[in-house]
Formats: structure tokens, sequence, C-alpha cells
């Protein structure tokens, strides 16, 4: 049993070089962005919201303990429980995330989603405000892409139906993104 649950991750893990030139393009468009002063917001649920707060802090904070830098903008889009229930309530659920890029975005900023199912309304809502008011997108989505596939720039599908490997295979790439893009920060000094 536990062997066969390591042994899926491992085949898993081999699927995801089908992703390098995904990959190589959202660190480009992450790095682009920055290079440019603007700012890059990111979501999830559940899970996924857990995730886009640890990367973010990657960014705002430091991702690696032997590499000092300045912060970089990259904020969650998952606010504070006063805000997420006064929105849930007062709106609804679907606006989460939109309402509050909208509050904070400018045009050429970037927005980084995470959904497993690429199906969560309050994704949708957020990726089509994006596109509507030219803020690129890139979306980390598991099985087939969901109603989410298309609607970003740049669509990171991890080729799984289990919610679990499809949020350990967003975490794992959005490190090595993140970790390449500082890089190329810290490579222009």
């Amino acid at each position: 049993m536990f062997k066969s649950f390591i042994e899926e991750d491992v085949q898993l893990t081999k699927k995801l070089l089908l992703l390098e030139n995904e990959i190589k393009e959202a660190i480009k468009i992450i790095y682009n962005t920055l290079k440019k002063n603007n700012k890059i917001f990111i979501c999830g649920n559940g899970g996924s919201a857990a995730d886009a707060q640890h990367l973010a802090a990657e960014f705002l904070v430091r991702l690696r303990p032997n590499v000092n830098r300045k912060p970089l903008p990259l904020i969650s889009l998952m606010q504070d429980s006063s805000t997420f229930s006064a929105c849930s309530n007062d709106f609804d659920f679907k606006y989460i995330f939109s309402r509050n890029l909208e509050a904070m975005a400018s045009t050429n900023d970037l927005l980084i989603s995470l959904t497993t199912s690429g199906n969560s309304k309050n994704i949708y809502e957020v990726l089509s405000f994006a596109k509507k008011n030219k803020i690129k997108a890139i979306s980390f989505l598991g099985k087939k892409g969901g109603k989410c596939k298309g609607k970003s720039d740049l669509d990171i599908i991890i080729p799984s139906n289990v919610t679990s490997k499809i949020q350990e295979a967003h975490l794992m790439l959005g490190h090595y993104i993140l970790e390449k893009v500082e890089d190329k920060i810290l490579n222009e000094k």
C-alpha cells in the first residue's frame, strides 16, 4: 500500500517533464512582470489557498535560507476572515478573489490561480476579471483543466485526478518556478 502510494508520486512526477515548455514560459512571465515593477497576485481554495499563501510568503519573505534579497510583490488574494466572510455574505462566494483583485491590481500585473478541479467558480470569476482588465494570468490546474482551461495566458495542467497529488505537484512546481525567477533576479546584479 505505501509502496504503491510512492510509486504513484514517482509516475506523476515523471509526467511533469512534459510540462517543461509551460514551466519555462511561467518563469519568463513572472520574471518580466517583476522586472517591470508590476505586482503578482495569487489565489486558490482550501488546500490550494494554503499553497497560494505559502508561495506568496516565499517571495514576500524568503525562499531559500541562504539567499537574502529584497521582498518581491507576490500577494495572496485570500485576505482576512472579515473580508472573506463579508464578500461571501454581501455579494457571493464567487467574487472573493475578483473583488480583491479589482481593489489592488493594475493593468500589466499578473494573476496566478490554483485549482485542482479547474471548476472553482471564484477562480473562474477572477480569471474573467483579469482577462477583461488586461491582467495576465497563469493557472495551475488539475484533471483536464475544467471550465478554467483556456481562461489564462498560460495553463499548467497536472495530469492527475487525485486532488492531493495535484496539490503536491502545484506546490513543487511553484517552488521550482519561483526559485528560477529568483535566480534571474539575483543574476541581474
